[in-house]
């Protein structure tokens, strides 16, 4: 069961952390076993992700078996899914990913709306464009979307009208098993989606990348059993580095995604971050915090989920920063809950300002969404006082073990309900 709230202090920070597979490609390699008749095994799997949780729960109501062992699992089946997803209990947007991977494999899917965090205007219209295009007929049944085909569906050339993340996913495992060859143009290639075609193409699947440009998939008739790593979570790597250089703290960040990264790190070396190579880790430490200048944008560069720790950052230099979000624009709500720390935030059209360098309180504050609540946190660990954090389950969707995590390198931190 997750504890209600988290209550913190400052802290300074010292020590060793492994970065954890990524929720946002080990939920898609969930759906992806959908496709799947035979065993598939994940190593490095974030197991205490209450989304993961989420996710586990829907794919054994449809009939799969799930068996961990460490920080691996075992996703199996006898015999055919039942797709037709009855869910009351709290959904995630990863239904759509489901409703695609049970209309390629079985010809029909009926899934719960999707739900999640509300970052502005998250429609799924571009989703059922998708799963149309290829032959399926998808329509709204009450709370539940339906995805259903005569057969196969067949492959066709989808020009995404907009670099989303979901719909290429969605199109991928859709193509996978479709009669033919699937063309995805103008797709969002980011590096969960390069773990997810990599994790398919070892099963048998047939997924050519062709840059930023467009997606070929040679339709297969089924997928055969794979093991599979699940990538590192570069938003999580990139929370240890700016919470490392808020708080003073020396942390080594073992498996670190450099590759991943390059952009962010770029502005925050520029910001004052001190971080160092040493193989496959960084080392972060003696840093500053510098005024920020940043608009988000699709991969590489800095996307939407990264502003909330950016703006935490941002709190603490002397000086005035902008950020810009243009992909969810009604994404600041959270400098509300910052403000009650006393961070001077104000919002102009689509820009955030914040004003740094003043002191920042403990105070009773609520996370109203995963990076939201993990931008409190950050804060709390740094201000004066204590931090009650409410509705601290969010963070636990996104951050496996974080708080044993914290308490490792020193954090004086602890759950209540």
């Amino acid at each position: 069961m997750y504890r209600k709230k988290i209550v913190v202090k400052k802290s300074q920070l010292s020590g060793t952390v492994s970065i954890s597979g990524a929720k946002n490609s080990v939920l898609r390699l969930l759906a992806a076993t959908v496709l799947f008749n035979n065993d598939v095994t994940l190593y490095n799997y974030p197991c205490s992700l209450l989304d993961v949780k989420v996710h586990e729960e829907m794919l054994e109501a449809m009939g799969k078996q799930i068996v961990h062992d460490g920080d691996s699992v075992c996703i199996s089946q006898k015999g055919k899914l039942n797709t037709d997803l009855q869910w009351s209990e709290r959904s995630i947007r990863n239904t759509l990913l489901i409703l695609g991977a049970s209309v390629a494999k079985y010809g029909y899917g009926r899934v719960p709306l999707p739900g999640g965090c509300k970052l502005g205007e998250r429609k799924y219209d571009i989703h059922v464009d998708v799963l149309t295009s290829l032959g399926a007929r998808v329509y709204e049944d009450g709370e539940y979307l339906v995805a259903e085909s005569q057969g196969r569906l067949v492959g066709n050339t989808i020009k995404l009208r907009m670099r989303s993340t979901g719909a290429t996913e969605n199109a991928i495992l859709a193509g996978c098993l479709s009669k033919g060859t699937t063309k995805i143009f103008n797709p969002h290639v980011r590096p969960e989606i390069i773990d997810l075609i990599g994790f398919l193409n070892k099963a048998g699947a047939k997924i050519t990348v062709f840059g930023q440009e467009r997606i070929e998939i040679e339709g297969v008739d089924s997928l055969v059993s794979v093991r599979h790593t699940v990538m590192p979570d570069n938003m999580e790597a990139l929370t240890w580095v700016i919470l490392a250089t808020m708080s003073k703290s020396e942390i080594r960040l073992e498996n670190f995604p450099f590759e991943d990264l390059e952009v962010p790190l770029i502005y925050l070396r520029e910001s004052g971050v001190n971080l160092y190579r040493n193989g496959n880790s960084a080392i972060v430490s003696s840093g500053n915090c510098y005024p920020i200048e940043i608009s988000t944008g699709p991969y590489p560069g800095i996307n939407s989920d990264m502003q909330p720790l950016f703006a935490a950052f941002a709190a603490l230099s002397n000086g005035t920063s902008h950020i810009i979000d243009l992909r969810f624009p009604g994404r600041y709500a959270y400098s509300s809950e910052m403000s009650k720390m006393g961070v001077v935030a104000s919002v102009k059209g689509d820009m955030l300002i914040i004003d740094g360098g003043e002191d920042i309180k403990g105070s009773q504050v609520k996370a109203l969404d995963l990076r939201a609540g993990i931008a409190l946190l950050l804060l709390g660990l740094v201000a004066d006082g204590e931090t009650t954090i409410s509705d601290s389950w969010q963070i636990k969707r996104g951050y496996h073990n974080i708080v044993e995590k914290l308490l490792s390198l020193g954090a004086i931190i602890e759950e209540i309900d």
